[in-house]
């Protein structure tokens, strides 16, 4: 199915979003370990190499900081960066959620492009048109619900 022309805007819209993944990488938010934390977690990418381990705190149920490290391509770094900022008070439901919803943009979903939810992360909306760095997108994520379903598992 061919995608809809693109807004005249888009041009722009583009440049700033290039321009928001750029600042994720170069000034990563909340890179490094956290000390003690609740819950840990890594993903990696075997086809590319990569690899990044997240850390969690929680208070209660909500995710009260969280923070990543590894060897990421710029666009697993922009994503784990703008994930962390999203993350902060969030729950286990409420990150699947997310997650789910950065998958659906990462398909070209033009209603999760304008889902003000995602925040920053619709700045990765034109990852949709490189489909070999959907993964590299996503690898933070991964590692996110893994570490929360880990806390869950290990509680249980």
């Amino acid at each position: 199915m061919p995608r809809p022309a693109e807004p005249p805007e888009s041009g722009a819209l583009e440049a700033l979003y290039q321009e928001q993944i750029l600042a994720h990488y170069r000034r990563p938010h909340n890179k490094g370990s956290l000390d003690e934390p609740d819950a840990s977690a890594t993903a990696a990418n075997p086809l590319c190499g990569e690899a990044i381990a997240v850390t969690v705190r929680r208070d209660g149920e909500r995710i009260s900081e969280v923070a990543f490290a590894g060897q990421t391509c710029a666009i697993s770094q922009a994503s784990a960066s703008m994930m962390t900022d999203l993350a902060r008070g969030k729950t286990l439901p409420e990150i699947v959620a997310l997650t789910g919803r950065l998958a659906e943009l990462l398909r070209g979903d033009r209603a999760a492009a304008a889902d003000p939810a995602l925040g920053d992360l619709r700045a990765l909306g034109g990852v949709a048109r490189i489909p070999a760095r959907i993964p590299c997108a996503v690898l933070p994520w991964r590692a996110l619900t893994d570490a929360l379903l880990q806390e869950v598992t290990d509680v249980a």
